[in-house]
């Protein structure tokens, strides 16, 4: 987390269904298109301290501890809140998710919490089928901040990781807001998967002075990754295929 007092990702969702390149240098690909349908959207269009819609979201909290993952598999410093100081609407029309310095009697694994942040998953709420999620994000920056945009399986909890599936959208390292990065794990391609490409934008600008548009099309034949609609990475699954199984024909969340 950021040395900062502290840091934000405001995003806004939609979820329709029917190596480092530059945004607008999308390598060439033919696939089928169809008109999409929206299926389910989230504005964040209430007043400013607002919780988001819990008919779809649900915080997770804490370090990861109860649920058997430490430090949430990546040795998170934070503890995961449902604090609106941690994740509230702006007004706006934006979710605000912000990282801040921990108060005096918040407990971590490690002894007290040096940081607060929040989580929130649409798990058991809202499923998006095979087809186009997108969200536009401003990313913050900071030494040590990790905002991501990814989805699991909807087999998860009742299959583990990585045979649920990953899909990682958008992920960064706040050291460098230049660069956002999207992935594919599964099981036999994970963790320091080989299907991971990063993004730049064309003019090198930083992704945390303004929105930007970060999408995932999936269907049976590949996973396509979009910045600003332009696409940047895609990964067929033949591909996947050749190094474990292609767990991607299911809803996800």
């Amino acid at each position: 987390m950021s040395s900062r007092p502290a840091s934000s990702l405001a995003l806004a969702c939609a979820i329709v269904v029917a190596g480092v390149s530059c945004a607008r240098s999308a390598p060439t690909i033919t696939y089928v298109t169809t008109p999409w349908i929206l299926a389910w959207s989230d504005e964040f269009d209430g007043p400013e301290g607002a919780r988001p819609d819990s008919l779809a979201w649900t915080y997770m909290v804490g370090d990861g501890c109860r649920e058997g993952i430490c430090g949430w598999g990546n040795e998170e410093k934070e503890t995961y809140t449902n604090d609106s100081a941690n994740a509230a609407l702006d007004g706006q029309g934006h979710l605000a998710l912000v990282a801040r310095r921990a108060g005096p009697g918040v407990a971590c694994r490690y002894g007290p919490c040096r940081y607060t942040s929040a989580r929130l998953t649409t798990q058991r709420k809202r499923l998006a089928q095979p087809g186009r999620v997108e969200a536009r994000i401003r990313i913050p920056e900071g030494q040590g901040l990790w905002p991501a945009f990814w989805m699991l399986g909807a087999s998860d909890p009742d299959t583990r990781w990585p045979q649920t599936g990953e899909l990682d959208i958008m992920e960064n390292h706040g050291s460098n807001a230049r660069v956002t990065s999207s992935a594919v794990h599964g099981p036999g391609y994970f963790g320091q998967t080989p299907f991971a490409h990063g993004v730049q934008l064309v003019d090198g600008g930083s992704f945390s002075t303004g929105f930007h548009l970060f999408a995932v099309e999936w269907d049976p034949l590949s996973v396509r990754f979009y910045v600003d609609n332009n696409l940047h990475y895609s990964v067929a699954r033949r591909d996947v295929e050749r190094r474990g199984a292609w767990v991607f024909d299911q809803p996800f969340y």
